[in-house]
């Protein structure tokens, strides 16, 4: 479903946008040349400088230094000397709704175009509140009506048996319920499903059989099943690493959420035999890790902060409660994330990686301050602090993304053939990786969106709207 979709975009999308996304569009030439810049192609490889790359009918074309690629005659000249192109971003862990004390709202507006103002062309929801709205805007952004990423869309949040409190989150307490659900929701047009804390593994196991016969696949919040657990049963991704996986819990009961969980990791040793009998069961199955950082150092009393322009997209009433709960973390009366918690966290992912594992990354919105786009770049800057290079995190956040998505043939790195979703950044992201922010032109489909201006669109409604 996916790869058909890129390719059904890429011969007509500037032709298919409406009014509502055109204000936005700030090129869609038949042929475009970005010239003179710095290309950071998303494959892990060194940065070139002084290159050439030419758009035509929404893919790549030719991609080459000076005297390698000619600019076509009538091509539409952009002169991008000393800024930097990357290919366009994947958030695998998207949500569009935005859940906090002041309430819950669907993202309906601000999250698709904060995602493509921030250079994410390609996002995969986890876990849907709202699941026939997350499928709805998914139609919308495909038919060229919303200005957004490219969406796959999970069902809503797959769970266990509750403990008396009443939720959103679908409870599964069977094997036969879990697939009937499970076969329900790939008939709705959902490609992945996302599972919670307190599934039994026979629920978990039945589920994933069941999505692997619809195409589907699974992700998961996990507790009450380890990973390595999780991995035997066949699951694709797992989410937020380190601090989720309970199979590090002293006297673990079977099929059960001990309560330290998300606490007692703090106590492990990250170099140690436990954490690498997770990485071998996981790198032998094949299963792919979500880096979530960004939300988590919200959770840091250390390091958490609202930055000026994230508090400017924020509703009044969602910018209180997300200031209150700042202020809650820093005085102590909150949940919070000790700090070296947090850097077990960033080592385990860099050990992940060094093992051969294939980590991506999304940013988790809520409420307390990480947003769609804003929270993406953040996760480039704290994979830069945890050891990985820039170019190694923006592979992480791109080509990474299209690996797990299975859709690397067509996106996620600057190759001839593949479709022109590429992000223009004033600035260089190796020397100062601050200016992942500074995003300028985003391209999806070859058709060059205002980065600011999306951005800009939305200023005060994410908690509205």
């Amino acid at each position: 479903m996916f790869l058909g979709l890129a390719v059904a975009l890429s011969t007509s999308a500037a032709a298919q946008l409406a009014p509502a996304v055109r204000q936005f569009v700030v090129h869609d030439e038949p042929v475009i040349a970005l010239v003179d810049v710095r290309v950071i192609d998303g494959t892990g490889a060194i940065p070139r400088e002084h290159q050439t790359i030419v758009i035509r009918g929404g893919k790549i074309v030719a991609f080459g230094g000076a005297g390698q690629v000619d600019v076509p005659t009538g091509a539409a000249r952009i002169d991008l000397a000393g800024k930097t192109v990357i290919p366009g971003l994947f958030d695998l862990h998207a949500h569009q709704y935005f859940y906090s004390a002041a309430g819950l709202t669907e993202m309906s507006v601000s999250a698709p175009r904060l995602y493509l103002g921030g250079g994410v062309t390609s996002a995969r929801t986890a876990g849907g509140q709202m699941p026939y709205a997350d499928l709805s805007m998914k139609t919308e952004i495909d038919r060229g009506h919303i200005a957004g990423p490219r969406l796959e869309v999970t069902g809503p949040y797959l769970d266990g048996p509750g403990n008396g409190t009443v939720g959103l989150n679908r409870r599964l307490e069977t094997e036969a319920e879990a697939r009937r659900v499970v076969a329900y929701w790939a008939s709705e047009g959902a490609t992945w499903l996302k599972f919670q804390g307190r599934v039994s593994r026979a629920v978990l196991g039945a589920a994933i059989d069941e999505a692997h016969k619809h195409g589907m696949k699974v992700t998961g919040h996990l507790c009450s099943v380890s990973f390595r657990e999780a991995a035997a049963l066949g699951i694709d991704n797992l989410e937020h690493g380190f601090i989720t996986n309970s199979d590090y819990i002293p006297n673990k009961q079977p099929d059960q959420c001990p309560a330290e969980n998300m606490r007692y990791q703090a106590q492990v040793d990250v170099e140690g035999p436990e954490v690498d009998a997770t990485i071998r069961d996981l790198l032998a199955r094949k299963v792919a890790l979500t880096s979530t950082l960004s939300v988590y150092e919200m959770f840091v009393a250390e390091r958490a902060a609202l930055p000026a322009d994230v508090l400017d997209a924020m509703a009044p009433k969602a910018r209180e409660a997300a200031e209150r709960e700042l202020a809650e973390l820093k005085a102590g009366t909150s949940f919070a994330v000790p700090k070296v918690l947090f850097q077990k966290m960033m080592r385990f992912e860099r050990r992940w990686v060094a093992a051969g594992g294939l980590l991506a990354a999304g940013v988790d919105p809520w409420g307390n301050g990480s947003l769609p786009g804003y929270g993406d770049h953040r996760n480039f800057e704290v994979l830069v602090e945890a050891g990985f290079t820039p170019v190694e995190a923006i592979q992480i956040m791109t080509q990474n993304g299209a690996k797990v998505m299975g859709v690397n043939d067509r996106l996620g790195s600057v190759t001839v053939g593949k479709l022109a979703d590429l992000v223009v950044l004033d600035g260089d992201p190796v020397l100062h990786p601050s200016d992942i922010r500074k995003v300028s032109l985003v391209f999806k489909d070859g058709v060059g969106y205002d980065a600011a201006k999306l951005r800009a669109s939305v200023r005060g409604m994410v908690g509205i709207q």
